[in-house]
C-alpha cells in the first residue's frame, strides 16, 4: 500500500498530466540549514492557474478555520453545518476547495502537538483526495508566542514579544523564530501569523500591548528580521498589521479604529515593514484601521492606496497579503459579506481570511467577475502568486509532516532554554526603592495578592518553591473589592514583604487604592507588573515594581528568580513610560535598574544587597 506523500504524488501528477500540464516535482531541500524557502518544486504554475475553474481559483484565495481535531471529526458537526453546511473539517476543504486553512483552540484544532501533526496530515490527504481542491493546502496559524499562541505545552510557551523586544537581542529573536518555526513545522503548519510588526506607542492601545516587541522603529525592525529569518528557516512567516495597529485606542475585533497621525509619524510604523521586505518576508497581514495619511475613507483591508499604492508600489512587496480575519467587527458591522471580499481583493489582497460566511463570500467574488467589477485575470494574479509561493515552500513537492518530529522536536530542552533566558534577560526593573530587591530565600515571608486577572495563584507557589514562606489573599477578576483590599492589608502586618500583581493598573483605580493601603502598613510592598508595562506611574508608593511582560509560567519563572537575587535584572524598558496625565515621560525607552554588585556585594553573602 501506498504511504500518503505517494498517494498524493501520484494523484497530483494524474491530475496535472490530465489537464495536459507538466509536474516535475523536486525533493525538499533541508529546511534547518538554510534562510531561504525550504523547499523548490518545478511547476507549469501559469498552466495550472489556466487549468481551474472559477470556483477553485475563489477556493485558492479562500482561508478559513474548521471545526475538528481530526479531518473526519464530526463531534463539532453542528459547528461546521451552521457555518459551512457539511459535518467535518475534510468535507469543508473539498466543499470550497480551499487553499488554506486555519488553526484555534475554541474551533477544536490545537489540543495538543501530536494531534494538529495528525490534522494537517489528514487534511492535506483531504485536499487531495477525488473531490478535493488537487492542490496541498496552507495551514495556518496565530502562534506569536507569549500572550497569543494557539497551541500550549507540551510546546514551547515563550514570554512574548514585548518581553523579546525588553532583550534588545536580535540573536534570541532569531532563536525565537527558529522555536516557533521548527515546532511548527513538525506540526504541519507551514504559515506562521506572526510575527507582530506593530510598534506599541499608545499606551491604551487595547488590543496590541505586550504583542508587540516596543516602540522603536529601529530596535523593532532589527528584532523582527532577526525572527523571521528564524521563522522563515522552516516555513513562512506574516508581518502584521500593516500599515501598523500600534497607536490605536479601539480593537478592530469590536470596532473600526482610526489613526490621525501626520505622516512622518506614519513612516516610523512602516520601517519593520519595510525591514521585513526587504528581508524577504512571504506574507504581510492587513489591519482593520483607517490610516488618514494614506486613506480616510477605507481601512487598510479594502483600501487600494494602502495595499496597492502603498505596500506593492511604493513599498515593493511581491509576496502575499492576507487580510486580516474578516469576521472581527471592524469589518463585519461596516460591509456585508460580499462586499467586504470584493473589496478586499481590488485592493490588492490574495488572500480572503475567515469570511464569517463563506458561501456569500464565493457568491460576490463570483458575480464581481460576472459584472467585469473583477476580472478573472485579477484573480489570477493572486492565485498564481499562492502556488509559486506553495511550490517555493515546498508545499507542492511535500505537503505531510513526519508524525515522529513531533516528539524530538516540540518542547525540546533547546527550545525550553531558549524560552527561558528570553524571559530571563526581559525582567525590567523600574523601580527599587531603598533595595528592597532581591528578598532572601529561607529567611523572608511573603504576602502574594494581587489582581486576579495576574494570576498571582500562579506566582505564589513558584515563591514557596525558591524557598519564601509564602501565604496569600486571593480575589477573580481585574479591580480588586473593597472586602479583598482590606484582607490583604490586615495580612501584610505579619510578612516582610508584600508581593502584588498588576494586570493593566493605569486605568484601574481599585489596584491602585490596594497598592496606595498596602505600603500604608509600612511593610515593603514589590509590584510585578504583569500586563502592559506602564503600571509604574500609577504606584508611587510602592518600594519595587519589576515588568514582567506576562504572567505565564516561563515569565514568572524569571520573576522568581529574579525576587531572589538568582539572576540580575538586565531587561530595558521597549517603551518610553508617560506620567500618569500623559503629559510628560516617566521612564525613558530603554530604561530599567540592575542590581549593583550582582551576583552579590563582598561579604555580605546576598546579591545587590
Amino acid at each position: 500500500m501506498k504511504d500518503p506523500q505517494e498517494r498524493r504524488l501520484v494523484r497530483a501528477t494524474a491530475a496535472v498530466a490530465g489537464a495536459g500540464l507538466l509536474l516535475a516535482v523536486v525533493a525538499p531541500a533541508q529546511a534547518d540549514t538554510t534562510d531561504t524557502p525550504a523547499g523548490t518544486s518545478s511547476v507549469d504554475v501559469g498552466a495550472m492557474v489556466d487549468a481551474m475553474t472559477l470556483d477553485q481559483k475563489i477556493g485558492q484565495m479562500t482561508w478559513t478555520h474548521v471545526y475538528g481535531s481530526s479531518a473526519h471529526d464530526t463531534s463539532m458537526a453542528a459547528s461546521n453545518r451552521a457555518r459551512y453546511g457539511v459535518d467535518t473539517p475534510a468535507q469543508v476543504v473539498q466543499k470550497y476547495d480551499l487553499g488554506g486553512v486555519l488553526y484555534f483552540a475554541w474551533s477544536g484544532n490545537t489540543a495538543n502537538p501530536q494531534q494538529v501533526n495528525g490534522l494537517s496530515n489528514g487534511l492535506q490527504e483531504a485536499a487531495m483526495d477525488d473531490g478535493g481542491p488537487g492542490v496541498p493546502l496552507a495551514v495556518t496559524i496565530d502562534q506569536e508566542g507569549g500572550l497569543v499562541a494557539r497551541v500550549g505545552p507540551p510546546a514551547t510557551a515563550l514570554p512574548g514579544n514585548m518581553a523579546l523586544g525588553a532583550t534588545f537581542d536580535a540573536g534570541l529573536a532569531r532563536a525565537q523564530g527558529d522555536v516557533l518555526g521548527s515546532e511548527l513545522k513538525a506540526m504541519g503548519v507551514n504559515v506562521d501569523f506572526a510575527p507582530v510588526l506593530d510598534l506599541n506607542t499608545n499606551p491604551d492601545n487595547p488590543v496590541i500591548g505586550i504583542r508587540s516587541m516596543g516602540a522603536d522603529p529601529d530596535a523593532v525592525s532589527k528584532l523582527g528580521v532577526a525572527q523571521i529569518e528564524g521563522i522563515q528557516r522552516h516555513i513562512a512567516a506574516t508581518a502584521k498589521h500593516f500599515p501598523g495597529h500600534g497607536d490605536t485606542e479601539t480593537d478592530s475585533h469590536y470596532g473600526l479604529p482610526e489613526v490621525t497621525y501626520d505622516r512622518a509619524t506614519l513612516k516610523k510604523h512602516l520601517q519593520p515593514f519595510q525591514a521585513a521586505i526587504d528581508a524577504g518576508i512571504d506574507m504581510i497581514m492587513t489591519a482593520h484601521i483607517v490610516v488618514d495619511a494614506i486613506d480616510p475613507d477605507l481601512p487598510g483591508t479594502l483600501s487600494p492606496k494602502v495595499l496597492t499604492g502603498l505596500l506593492r508600489e511604493e513599498m515593493g512587496f511581491d509576496g502575499i497579503i492576507t487580510t486580516d480575519a474578516l469576521d472581527m467587527e471592524a469589518m463585519t458591522d461596516n460591509w456585508s459579506q460580499e462586499e467586504m471580499s470584493v473589496m478586499a481583493i481590488q485592493a490588492g489582497s490574495d488572500i480572503l481570511l475567515n469570511s464569517p460566511d463563506v458561501d456569500a463570500s464565493i457568491a460576490g467574488v463570483k458575480q464581481a467577475v460576472a459584472d467585469g467589477t473583477i476580472t478573472e485575470a485579477r484573480l489570477d494574479e493572486s492565485v498564481t502568486r499562492i502556488l509559486e509561493w506553495k511550490a517555493e515552500r515546498g508545499i507542492l513537492a511535500d505537503a505531510y509532516a513526519d508524525p515522529a518530529e513531533v516528539g524530538t522536536v516540540v518542547g525540546s530542552a533547546d527550545h525550553l532554554a531558549t524560552a527561558a533566558t528570553i524571559a530571563d534577560r526581559s525582567i525590567t526593573m523600574v523601580r527599587n526603592e531603598d533595595r528592597p530587591l532581591p528578598l532572601r530565600p529561607g529567611e523572608d515571608s511573603l504576602l502574594v495578592v494581587g489582581a486576579g486577572a495576574a494570576w498571582p495563584e500562579r506566582l505564589a507557589p513558584m515563591l514557596a518553591d525558591r524557598g519564601f514562606d509564602v501565604t496569600t489573599e486571593l480575589e477573580n477578576g481585574t479591580s480588586p473589592s473593597a472586602a479583598y483590599r482590606a484582607r490583604a492589608v490586615a495580612a501584610a502586618a505579619g510578612v516582610d514583604a508584600v508581593v502584588f500583581t498588576s494586570y493593566n493598573a493605569s486605568g484601574n483605580t481599585a489596584q491602585q487604592a490596594m497598592v496606595d493601603a498596602l505600603a500604608a502598613t509600612g511593610t515593603p510592598v514589590v509590584v510585578v507588573a504583569a500586563r502592559n508595562p506602564y503600571d509604574v506611574n500609577v504606584f508611587p508608593t510602592a518600594d519595587a515594581v519589576l515588568n514582567s511582560y506576562g504572567y505565564g509560567v516561563v515569565n514568572y519563572a524569571a520573576v522568581v528568580r529574579a525576587i531572589a537575587g538568582d539572576i540580575n535584572t538586565l531587561g530595558k524598558l521597549p517603551v518610553a513610560v508617560p506620567t500618569a496625565d500623559g503629559d510628560e515621560v516617566l521612564l525613558p525607552l530603554r530604561f530599567g535598574h540592575r542590581y549593583p554588585g550582582w551576583p552579590h556585594v563582598p561579604g555580605s553573602g546576598k546579591p545587590g544587597r
